[in-house]
């Protein structure tokens, strides 16, 4: 089981952050983001998306629950947020099957709300602050 923790105390560290979750993960495509809002899960992925070669303005999907991205050799990268999330229902309404088991890369966001839903293998990235220094740690989920 791989596991990562990094801690960074600045955006300038973001792209390192990204670059070292994306290659020791390398044959990973879902990830699920835990943490308190305004922790940085949306920043993060926007990096995530650059590193991957996304061209498409990378923004929270609040209130579409779902953006899809393309990358510049055309594979499609989903970005989901479901704070919104009023039941577990709304997520069937979008589809989340087609998108969590395609293949391609997944990012969700406020992943609490559907964790009943994951699919049994991802990695689970917990991001943490303490006093402006945020914590992430990175883990393969096997069930």
């Amino acid at each position: 089981m791989f596991n990562l923790t990094k801690t960074f105390d600045s955006l300038d560290q973001l792209p390192d952050v990204a670059s070292e979750l994306l290659e020791t993960f390398s044959e990973e495509r879902f990830f699920a983001f835990f943490g308190k809002m305004g922790v940085g899960k949306t920043t993060l992925i926007r990096e995530l998306c650059d590193q991957l070669g996304v061209n498409d303005n990378v923004c929270s999907p609040t209130f579409a629950i779902v953006n899809e991205y393309t990358t510049a050799k055309g594979d499609p990268v989903y970005h989901f947020d479901f704070y919104r999330l009023k039941n577990i229902d709304e997520a069937y309404d979008i589809g989340y099957e087609e998108y969590f088991y395609s293949g391609e890369y997944c990012f969700t966001e406020w992943t609490e709300k559907i964790e009943e839903l994951l699919p049994p293998h991802y990695v689970r990235v917990e991001i943490k602050e303490n006093n402006e220094i945020r914590t992430l740690i990175a883990t393969v989920i096997d069930d």
